[in-house]
């Protein structure tokens, strides 16, 4: 267990940062950086050699966000496009055609990146289903804490969520942790039939025993007081390896994991970078409300897992499909 110093500090992405270091900066398509947030999150990448940034989007829009933030972007290379639509098509487009590896949101509406990202014909689509982690620094939480999904699938089926939690624990398996432990979020930690996110949390559970989800540890259903802390399951008689102690938060829907997510930032003080799994490569997702740690940290784990595919070590989850 933590220190109650590491409880109530930040510190978690450090290992992150650490792990980049001596690696190439990977090629990635900004989709339509037009705000000095958006473009300064992918000119401070740049600075740190997370990334090779390529800027696609209308290039007076971006010079213009670059002089109202004093960035620096003479280094990267623009692609003018005339809209935020085309800027993802066109972002999209170079990903498939190799001349990237990676794709970033810039200052356009996630649902527009994703569009282009899922179209049947020109997209980026694989086998396994796309859906979002958080990747949390929760300073009162004694490790990174992945929350999922919490930005793509609105109300996910059973077979979805299979996909869903696979995604995550390959991410983490990626980044270097062997076996993830994962909690499956229900509003109780019985199985009820009036509620189905705990069956679904029942059935996760019994695949993972028979080999249909692999690599990590599940249970659920779980709350999240004895989801996350090991002193309230006790007292509630649960007896669970992964209560206390979770590396992941399988959430039931996304109006939940957007609701724990957003007020694990905004009462907790969290960091959260973001990433998106399941397309032909890992899609960095930014905010205007991201703090920089978090930008850079979306940024790291994009770049690990761009050299993992390189190297087979990632799975379809990190765009090997």
């Amino acid at each position: 267990m933590a220190t109650s110093q590491q409880k109530q500090t930040h510190g978690k992405y450090e290992h992150l940062m650490a792990k980049c270091q001596g690696l190439a900066p990977v090629r990635t398509a900004v989709a339509h950086p037009c705000s000095d947030s958006a473009l300064a999150a992918a000119v401070e990448a740049a600075n740190l050699r997370l990334i090779d940034a390529i800027l696609v989007g209308p290039e007076k829009k971006i010079r213009g966000a670059a002089a109202a933030g004093r960035l620096n972007i003479e280094k990267l290379h623009i692609v003018d496009q005339p809209h935020s639509h085309a800027a993802a098509d066109k972002a999209v487009e170079l990903v498939r055609r190799g001349e990237a590896e990676l794709l970033m949101k810039g200052s356009l509406h996630t649902d527009e990146l994703m569009a282009a990202v899922v179209a049947r014909e020109t997209g980026l689509r694989t086998a396994r289903r796309i859906s979002h982690v958080f990747l949390m620094d929760v300073p009162t939480y004694h490790k990174t804490l992945a929350v999922t999904d919490a930005a793509i699938n609105i109300f996910p089926t059973l077979e979805d969520k299979v996909d869903i939690v696979q995604n995550a624990i390959d991410l983490l398996r990626t980044l270097g942790l062997e076996q993830p432990k994962v909690a499956i979020l229900s509003a109780v930690e019985t199985v009820n039939p009036k509620i189905p996110s705990t069956i679904d949390a029942a059935a996760l559970c019994k695949m993972a025993d028979r080999g249909q989800i692999t690599g990590a540890l599940l249970d659920g259903p779980l709350a999240f007081d004895n989801a996350i802390s090991a002193e309230a399951a006790r007292e509630k008689h649960i007896k669970s390896d992964v209560a206390g102690d979770p590396d992941i938060l399988l959430v039931p829907d996304l109006e939940a994991g957007n609701i724990l997510a957003k007020q694990l930032t905004f009462l907790v003080g969290a960091d959260a970078a973001g990433i998106v799994l399941g397309a032909r490569v890992p899609i960095i997702l930014t905010s205007r409300a991201d703090s920089v740690r978090a930008r850079l940290a979306s940024c790291a784990v994009g770049m690990l897992l761009a050299h993992a595919r390189r190297t087979g070590a990632a799975s379809a989850t990190a765009g090997g499909a």
